[in-house]
């Protein structure tokens, strides 16, 4: 449990700034992330980008250094996208839950699911890493695609063309 401050920390600094777009609580994203940056300075949201991109049977969530040259950013990434991994794999959502509450949408379900109803397949890249979310249950389905809503409604949602290309129809 002592790694449990870690994730959330880390889980909140996905967040890409959009500084003019606010969330569904009417708090500025900007100031969510810059409170996010000041709890753990090691990860530079101002660096980094991320996406959540839904799919028919869950959806991907990239997050890429903005500089393909930035090894710092590049392994913070990959470190933290493994740890989330892990948990997720686990069914420790207590990252998500503690940033985002216990009515996340999506997230009652993610937590009552049994461990083998949703894969979690971590992968890194060569400019960040990935977390491809998938079940074949379709009430799982529904929940990831509705915890990625709220993600992104909390967070935005950068555009990452490679990443965009790569899962552009929804079946990937």
């Amino acid at each position: 449990m002592k790694h449990y401050p870690l994730v959330f920390i880390s889980f909140l600094l996905l967040a890409t700034p959009v500084l003019a777009a606010d969330n569904a609580a009417g708090k500025p994203i900007a100031e969510a992330n810059k409170n996010t940056q000041q709890a753990l300075p090691a990860y530079a949201l101002d660096q980094t980008l991320q996406t959540f991109s839904k799919s028919v049977h869950g959806g991907v969530l990239h997050v890429i250094a903005k500089l393909d040259n930035n090894v710092t950013q590049i392994k913070l990434i990959q470190a933290h996208l493994l740890k989330m991994t892990n948990a997720f794999k686990q069914g420790d959502f207590s990252a998500t839950e503690a940033s985002h509450g216990a009515n996340m949408p999506g997230l009652a379900q993610l937590k009552a699911a049994k461990t083998d109803e949703i894969r979690f397949d971590y992968k890194p890249l060569a400019n960040g890493a990935q977390i491809h979310f998938s079940s074949e249950y379709p009430k799982l389905v529904q929940a990831l695609h509705e915890w990625f809503d709220a993600q992104i409604t909390e967070h935005g949602n950068a555009v990452i063309d490679e990443h965009s290309q790569h899962h552009a129809k929804p079946s990937e």
